[in-house]
């Protein structure tokens, strides 16, 4: 027999743990599933400055750390293991995982999304020690220091422009002759000063010694790779992949209403079937920061709360 919760909570990234924070505390018996490790991609980031409140020196485990601390304090218990399926009609919904299924009167989903990666040997390696997906993350760590940006499309030529705020010299890395972007945005990075580009490239090896020091590019029309090697004074350089990004949201498709694969809500995290909740960056918003799904997390769980009181 599935076990029985007020709330099941999908995902334990900042929105997922700001929702169990929230279920806790209004006394809602809460779960919250887990695939891998908590902290979804802010898990991964070696600083962060952004977050209101945050320590002086802060990282996302460590801030992550405490989210999930908090909303252990507040009764929200925690289980490791992969969602195959839902049952979210009705008014009891059915969380099926791979060890165990799990009952709520209400489910908030908040898997996340996850960028999509160059694939390249020395990636995984330099993530978080030269190689980030995240400008408004990461910027500040790399201010007066060379970054390069891979990518061609709106976002990346967008961050290129926001990096050259802090960075001493951006270059576009693209593996075409011209930008995908928009127009207008094409022609703003045209503009902008200390912004350069790589074209017919793509990245193939990463490498350092500690930090992201070395990378190879190689021609997409005559296959010519060349070495690309941190300025001596510097020791290190960035790089920021932005070649797309993949809302975690398999599983929902055909029972969810989405858009390019992110969950539609309203205002208030409803999605298209009363009882369920979507948070988070897996989400259609405008901006996806800690910060954001922290505040979708919070709406979300005190939402379902107040369906659950509603509806007994």
């Amino acid at each position: 027999m599935a076990k029985q919760y007020d709330i099941v909570i999908i995902g334990a990234g900042p929105a997922g743990l700001a929702a169990g924070l929230y279920a806790g505390r209004a006394k809602m018996k809460t779960l919250i599933i887990e695939k891998e490790k908590d902290g979804g991609q802010i898990a991964q980031t070696a600083e962060i400055e952004n977050y209101p409140g945050s320590l002086e020196v802060e990282s996302g485990p460590s801030l992550i750390l405490r989210f999930s601390d908090q909303a252990e304090r507040f009764g929200c218990e925690k289980v490791y293991d992969t969602v195959e399926s839902v049952e979210l009609e009705g008014p009891v919904k059915k969380v099926n995982c791979s060890k165990e299924s799990y009952e709520a009167k209400a489910v908030i989903v908040c898997p996340g999304a996850s960028p999509t990666k160059i694939g390249c040997p020395g990636e995984e390696e330099f993530t978080g020690k030269g190689v980030s997906y995240c400008a408004t993350c990461d910027a500040a760590l790399f201010e007066d220091f060379e970054v390069f940006v891979v990518g061609g499309g709106d976002s990346a030529v967008e961050e290129a422009i926001y990096l050259t705020k802090f960075a001493r010299k951006v270059t576009i890395i693209h593996r075409r002759d011209e930008l995908r972007a928009a127009k207008s945005i094409q022609e703003k990075a045209f503009r902008t000063e200390g912004l350069h580009f790589m074209w017919n490239s793509v990245v193939k090896e990463l490498s350092g010694d500690g930090l992201l020091s070395r990378m190879v590019v190689e021609d997409t029309k005559t296959g010519e790779r060349r070495e690309v090697l941190a300025d001596e004074e510097d020791g290190f350089f960035g790089v920021f992949v932005f070649i797309g990004q993949r809302p975690n949201t398999e599983i929902f498709e055909g029972i969810l209403d989405m858009e390019r694969g992110y969950l539609k809500t309203d205002d208030d995290m409803y999605t298209n079937i009363p009882g369920v909740y979507a948070a988070g960056d897996c989400r259609v918003k405008s901006l996806r920061q800690v910060v954001t799904a922290a505040a979708d997390g919070a709406i979300a769980a005190w939402q379902a709360a107040r369906y659950i009181d509603e509806n007994e």
